[in-house]
């Protein structure tokens, strides 16, 4: 059974940390672009950083460059979103999502909650 689990969301106030982590299961981990995802109430979902499978290259979307970093520690199928200096604007339901980049399957995981409080 696949599993993407996502936890380590909570209440913070402006300018604190938060350190996310989705732990993955039942399929190649090694072999998955992993991407965390945000939707806040009433807006789309919009991606918010990814790491690759191959190279561990980053990508961040421009309203968290320079405060999230994103890692993968393959031997242990993790994926952390390390979160500073967060924002109001931050608040959301946050998601891990993994993608084969070459077949396309695509998994996802449920959200957890990062509120941020000004």
């Amino acid at each position: 059974e696949v599993q993407l689990q996502a936890s380590g969301g909570g209440l913070v106030q402006a300018g604190g940390s938060l350190r996310l982590s989705c732990a993955a299961s039942g399929f190649t981990f090694d072999d998955y672009a992993i991407g965390w995802f945000r939707q806040a109430p009433g807006k789309e979902r919009e991606g918010v950083s990814c790491i690759s499978s191959s190279d561990g290259s980053t990508a961040y979307a421009d309203s968290v460059k320079g405060r999230f970093t994103i890692s993968r520690d393959n031997a242990k199928n993790m994926v952390h979103l390390q979160m500073s200096s967060l924002k109001p604007e931050d608040t959301a339901v946050y998601y891990c999502n993994a993608k084969n980049i070459i077949d396309g399957t695509d998994y996802w995981g449920q959200g957890t909650l990062v509120t941020v409080s000004s």
